[in-house]
């Protein structure tokens, strides 16, 4: 009898292992894994679209011209870069600025190798040599790089102690090589020179030796890391940086080896039983994003469920009609649902990007239209918001509220040159110059067309190189050309995204809607010829076609100012509508209407009128119509909320009281 108990708690014991152990996802690298993983779609490369438009072609631009050495300025104003080389015994000093401030050297050194992708810059080139050759100075024999350690372990700064990885919590240790790992992989691609590489493997290398199972079982505070060792994993094909980024993805919330961190850092239970977003918003995309990318690469379905409940937790409860996320400034993250407070929203740009990471792998992953729905969103709002038109001014959060006297802005009203804490801008830098990358993907025989702006690209499809071009006014006009620039087989298909807004979709889910809820039309023709297409996954799809070169494809969205609502359990926009037209929300500032914005009304029933104001901050689209302040008709006007804060400050709301 002892001997059966005994045998069965044994059984239950490895049954209960078997089941931990599937939740984490452990058996799928040993049993099916193959190198040839990957994401099902792939993106066409940034390097192969040439975006030459009137939208973002000038962004792009002052990126490289303004915001780009913008940035190393203030790195070097703030001790940024010379923390490197006084780690690496160059020159004399202590440690200078915040203990994750490496991570911002990092970023911009990843931005700066986006350019020399597209654009040879010798100049560029050689400050970044030297750069590199400072942060190669500044690690330590065994390939550790945390300068903040490094240069005065008995003084390092907020208290971090002298023995490494002591608080994996706070101090960001992994964070910041993460951010590393990204940036000279971006560098190896750019220059093909492995000095800064070889940098990011001895440190990844050292990672390895001390993290894994049977070793320190901890986790990074911050996620960042684990997006950061894939794209090592991608360049060298080496399995153990893989296999590393799925340990710290299922090592999270496990509470073998490690004492959990909390919601906070999405540590409060495994990753697969996850449901809702919690803590941290920057965090918590970083790690959505870098799960997504181990679920892909490894074949794993574990986090399959986590990863769309928490999607849908965020798009159906909380998420701004921005597509901002983070409501609660205490703690920079997600709050409860439907909490979304607009004067006193967080929405940091870092956390906008975060989450554009994470659609566009969910979208790499699926195919499904709604991700890259949520994508554009932010792209035309939420983060284009953050950085100024003249690309050295930023928001750190972006409320869509103010009385034009709060300091909302990390303690300035309006944009702001630069943050003791300067995540954002140097974040912005590496993003803008990749935009034209998530442009169209590639399935097989098939193009997915997933943004629209003037570009011309190279693709490669199955085994066809060919050349297309797109010519758009987008996101002004819904009038969009496809052109095929050279001969192409003709079992090529092109699978064109109708967007949310033009399917009567503000983002799927019922948080946000239209009064009018009316599908918009649209149009589709192949060499002049109307042509009704099959529509899968919100993608038109053309097909059947003889291509060759000079053949055009022409799409026709419709375009009409939109009113939005909110679900009625989101307390701040009762009795409120938002504006939009196409991608752009559109806020109404105090310096377009005198009277004030905090007063004004609008009618449910009014009519507005979309008209482009080539004058207007080079060029912009306005809305123009009545709205009532203290019962006297006024004149209206509203611009993007991208746009806002230009001029002079004042009052400002994206959702205005309705009549």
């Amino acid at each position: 009898m002892k001997r059966l108990i005994f045998l069965s708690v044994i059984l239950l014991c490895v049954s209960c292992e078997s089941d931990k152990s599937e939740k984490r996802g452990d058996e799928v690298m040993d049993t099916n894994f193959s190198e040839t993983m990957d994401y099902p779609i792939q993106p066409v490369p940034f390097t192969s679209v040439r975006v030459d438009d009137d939208f973002w072609a000038p962004r792009i631009k002052t990126n490289k011209d303004v915001t780009l050495p913008y940035n190393f300025q203030k790195s070097d104003e703030t001790g940024r870069l010379r923390n490197f080389a006084i780690a690496g015994g160059l020159e004399e000093g202590e440690f200078e600025g915040i203990f994750f401030n490496d991570s911002d050297v990092f970023k911009i050194i990843e931005g700066a190798s986006y350019t020399l992708q597209v654009e040879d810059d010798p100049e560029l080139k050689m400050y970044l040599d030297d750069l590199i050759a400072k942060i190669a100075a500044a690690q330590e024999d065994d390939g550790y790089l945390y300068t903040n350690r490094t240069i005065n372990p008995e003084k390092a700064a907020d208290g971090a102690g002298e023995e490494r990885w002591t608080n994996l919590a706070v101090y960001h240790e992994l964070y910041n090589v993460g951010h590393m790992y990204e940036a000279a992989v971006a560098h190896y691609l750019a220059t093909g020179e492995r000095t800064f590489l070889d940098v990011a493997l001895k440190n990844a290398d050292l990672v390895n030796e001390v993290f894994g199972p049977g070793k320190n079982m901890g986790v990074p505070g911050h996620q960042e890391i684990e997006m950061g060792l894939v794209k090592l994993y991608r360049v060298t094909r080496d399995l153990k940086y893989l296999k590393l980024a799925k340990f710290f993805v299922d090592q999270r919330g496990n509470d073998e080896g490690h004492d959990l961190f909390g919601e906070y850092c999405q540590d409060h239970e495994l990753f697969a039983e996850q449901e809702e977003a919690v803590g941290h918003a920057v965090r918590a995309c970083y790690f959505y994003s870098g799960a997504t990318d181990v679920a892909a690469l490894t074949g794993t379905s574990a986090y399959d469920s986590a990863l769309q409940n928490i999607w849908e937790d965020i798009v159906y409860r909380k998420i701004y009609l921005t597509g901002g996320i983070g409501a609660e400034p205490r703690h920079e993250g997600f709050g409860p649902a439907y909490e979304l407070p607009n004067a006193t929203a967080y929405t940091e740009t870092c956390a906008a990007i975060a989450l554009m990471f994470w659609n566009h792998r969910m979208f790499l992953r699926s195919g499904e239209v709604k991700y890259m729905d949520v994508f554009e969103r932010i792209l035309y709002n939420g983060f284009l918001a953050g950085i100024s038109f003249e690309g050295n001014t930023f928001f750190y959060p972006n409320p869509l509220e103010t009385d034009g006297v709060a300091t909302f802005n990390q303690g300035v009203c309006g944009r702001s040159p630069w943050f003791d804490c300067s995540c954002c801008p140097v974040n912005v830098v590496r993003v803008i110059p990749s935009i034209p990358g998530y442009i169209y993907a590639a399935k097989d025989n098939s193009v997915y067309v997933n943004l629209y702006m003037s570009n011309e690209a190279d693709l490669e499809v199955g085994e066809t190189k060919f050349r297309i071009s797109q010519h758009t006014s987008y996101p002004w006009n819904g009038d969009i050309k496809i052109i095929i620039e050279s001969d192409i087989p003709e079992e090529t298909s092109f699978l064109l995204r109708i967007p949310g807004w033009l399917r009567n979709e503000v983002m799927t889910g019922d948080l946000y809607s239209y009064i009018d809820d009316a599908a918009l039309s649209y149009s589709v023709s192949v060499n002049d010829k109307k042509v009704d297409p099959e529509i899968e996954k919100g993608y038109l799809i053309i097909s059947g076609h003889s291509w060759k070169k000079g053949d055009q494809i022409d799409l026709g969205f419709d375009m009409k100012v939109r009113k939005v609502v909110s679900n009625d359990k989101v307390e701040a926009n009762l009795n409120k509508i938002a504006l939009e037209r196409g991608p752009i929300v559109f806020c109404a500032e105090e310096v377009d209407n005198q009277m004030g914005v905090a007063d004004l009304s609008l009618q449910e029933e009014a009519s507005f009128v979309f008209d482009y104001d080539s004058n207007l901050l080079g060029g912009l689209g306005t809305i123009r119509g009545n709205s009532f302040v203290n019962n006297k008709e006024e004149s209206f006007k509203a611009i993007p909320y991208y746009a806002w804060a230009h001029r002079n400050m004042g009052e400002m709301a994206v959702w205005l009281s309705v009549d």
